[in-house]
């Protein structure tokens, strides 16, 4: 063999032992690639601490930590009825470890605020529904007001001298307001405010006087007597508060309002992700003490597939886009 044959040779026989030793080390590599999550992961919230999406979203950030081994860390931006905190996430990496704790607020305020810089539908990637809840109808407990129609009497005798508050302009606890507003043609005026907790702070210390809270968050304060409830927006009582007749019980049929909470990535995230999100968020659903504390808030578990949560919020959009029309509802 001469030189030139000889350099060929060895050559050749260099390229296939390193496409071989490539071939070997594949698995090995795809192997050592980490998976999803690596580092915590932050569940935003557009509404100050305490109120339900709070409440919710630290519900399921303890159990999907333990699930996952990774901290799922809850991070409060409220201010402009949660766009704030929307606008952050849609901006973020749609990596997986920056979600929204989504709302029906965020689906309202598709139709409520006409300059939004992102679309609720096509700029998110919808994980999964966590529960739903009614709105109570709280008041001032000094007031003497002891149902829905003495409320309504009391207004009609001293027009303009009551406030509703809400957690934000656009949240379902403002457009539940103004629906009542709508049928009964009340003076009252809405008091926005940035989350539940400081609108629940003014109403328990009179400086409003009403309020369309989220049950999780109105009820604690009732049954410690420091407001008083006077109806719930669902069909049926809920067995947490089986005394508080419904708004249809009251005297509007069909007012049938029920808030929502959920969590949502970027529009784009890895479908393996957001499935691994969603089958994290089942499994902590199912849990036995889970479930009790839904219970107790008088909240609906919420347990199910990405595509039902994906339309589901697609119509929710929709529905509720009818009503802020038909309520000429604008953002304060």
């Amino acid at each position: 063999m001469n030189t030139l044959q000889l350099r060929r040779s060895l050559a050749l026989s260099a390229f296939f032992l390193f496409g071989a030793l490539s071939v070997a080390t594949m698995p090995a590599q795809a192997q050592a690639q980490p998976s999803y999550p690596t580092k915590p992961v932050r569940i935003v919230v557009g509404f100050s601490a305490g109120g339900s999406t709070d409440v919710l979203a630290r519900l399921l950030a303890k159990d999907m930590t333990e699930d996952l081994g990774q901290s799922f860390v809850v991070e409060n931006k409220p201010g402009a009825g949660s766009n704030i905190a929307a606008e952050l996430v849609v901006r973020s990496p749609a990596d997986g470890y920056t979600l929204l704790m989504i709302a029906v607020t965020n689906a309202i305020n598709q139709t409520l605020y006409p300059n939004l810089k992102f679309d609720v539908v096509k700029d998110f990637s919808p994980v999964g529904l966590a529960a739903k809840v009614p709105n109570m109808l709280v008041i001032y407990p000094k007031l003497p007001i002891n149902s829905v129609q003495e409320l309504i009497a009391y207004a009609k005798k001293n027009p303009g001298t009551l406030n509703f508050a809400s957690s934000g302009a656009g949240t379902s606890i403002h457009m539940t307001g103004e629906l009542f507003k709508l049928q009964t043609k009340l003076d009252i005026s809405h008091i926005p405010y940035k989350g539940s907790t400081p609108a629940l702070t003014d109403l328990i210390g009179g400086q409003v006087q009403m309020m369309f809270d989220n049950m999780p968050t109105a009820w604690p304060m009732v049954q410690a007597g420091k407001l008083r409830a006077l109806a719930i927006t669902s069909p049926k009582r809920s067995p947490a508060a089986p005394d508080v007749p419904t708004m249809e019980e009251s005297g509007f049929p069909g007012f049938d309002v029920s808030s929502w909470f959920g969590l949502a990535a970027p529009a784009g995230t890895p479908k393996e992700i957001v499935a691994k999100l969603n089958a994290s968020m089942n499994k902590v659903l199912a849990k036995p003490d889970v479930q009790k504390r839904l219970d107790d808030l008088g909240a609906i578990n919420g347990a199910g597939s990405v595509e039902q949560f994906e339309q589901f919020v697609k119509s929710q959009t929709e529905s509720w886009g009818v009503v802020v029309k038909s309520a000429g509802a604008k953002a304060e």
